[in-house]
């Protein structure tokens, strides 16, 4: 099959970043899907991958991306959910390879039906920033998404982003007042649009703003960009009891005591790869948190967030995209449909 994939890390300025490349069709295991891709998305973690390559060169070629649809081509032997020609969603699994690629075999445990009523490129926008949306709000920060924490205030720090894109749409649903922050004239109408209540400027200081709100504090913070940028500020304006939701890991120590001992602040850690990664017993809940989400999809009750669309897995494609991470100017997803293979030009 025909893979696009790094050998080394390289800037995304060298036209080498990235090649295509010949390596075997994989063969599903017990538990797999062999998947046919027809769309992917790209994220900042694409990005990080490739840059942790080092010197290499890797033989072959490692390859990136984690969100994908497709349909199904093949099942493994203890596979009973799925079948051949069944259409699918997912993030996948960081320590295999990725989808930028024909075809992809994927753990079915992390894998769901794909919204009926989207297009292969519209849901694999999905997977990555909604596991992490939701897994981070509902069960590490433990909100309640039946609406039992309904009229709380939530911060999302980075609203306009992958994840935030996520976020909002699922705070709002679990009626929460979703407070976002964005900077520029697009990024803040695009949060508006997602369902924000409220849109502040992560440029200027938070806490005047969020007293204009009348919200002297919050039971929920979701810091989305910069962990420690925004530890006083967030240490600030946590709530007693509240939970701090984080998701970049910091470059820098990081004081944990108080405010946020006094507080009894609850600090909740997510990295969406973490059940694939260690297998844990329950890896599977990301394949029906992924079906839920189908549902809301379906039912218009979770929006498309893809904001830039290219035809055609290329590598030309795929340097615009990591460039675009990279430089943190992308808001929402940006998706790629393969056409009959990836392709150079």
């Amino acid at each position: 099959m025909k893979a696009i994939g790094a050998r080394q890390f390289l800037p995304v300025t060298d036209p080498d970043c990235l090649v295509q490349f010949e390596t075997e069709t994989p063969k599903p295991g017990p538990l797999d899907l062999l998947v046919r891709i027809r769309a992917v998305a790209v994220n900042p973690v694409d990005t990080k991958i490739r840059s942790s390559l080092g010197a290499g060169p890797h033989d072959p070629p490692r390859i990136l991306g984690w969100d994908a649809a497709g349909t199904v081509e093949a099942v493994g032997s203890k596979v009973t959910t799925f079948s051949p020609g069944d259409e699918v969603f997912y993030a996948g699994d960081l320590t295999r390879p990725g989808c930028n690629a024909e075809f992809q075999a994927v753990d079915s445990r992390l894998v769901a039906h794909k919204p009926k009523s989207w297009s292969f490129a519209e849901a694999s926008a999905i997977p990555l920033v909604a596991l992490t949306a939701w897994e981070l709000l509902f069960e590490r920060m433990g909100a309640d998404p039946n609406g039992k924490d309904r009229g709380k205030a939530l911060l999302i720090i980075n609203g306009a982003g992958g994840v935030g894109s996520g976020l909002i749409p699922l705070a709002r649903a679990a009626g929460l007042t979703v407070v976002a922050t964005a900077s520029r004239p697009e990024t803040r109408a695009w949060c508006e649009s997602l369902g924000a209540h409220h849109v502040i400027n992560h440029r200027e200081p938070l806490r005047p703003q969020v007293e204009a709100l009348g919200i002297t504090a919050f039971p929920f913070i979701a810091n989305l960009f910069n962990t420690e940028l925004y530890w006083d500020t967030t240490a600030d304006l946590i709530a007693p009891l509240g939970a701090l939701g984080l998701i970049v890991e910091p470059r820098e120590k990081l004081h944990i005591g108080d405010p946020l001992k006094a507080k009894c602040v609850r600090i909740a850690w997510e990295f969406m790869a973490a059940r694939a990664k260690f297998q844990t017993p329950d890896m599977h809940r990301q394949g029906e948190i992924l079906a839920d989400l189908a549902l809301l999809c379906d039912s218009g009750d979770f929006p498309k967030i893809h904001t830039r669309f290219f035809d055609g897995l290329t590598v030309k494609n795929l340097r615009e995209a990591h460039a675009a991470m990279e430089n943190g100017r992308a808001h929402g997803k940006w998706v790629l449909e393969l056409n009959d293979h990836p392709s150079n030009s």
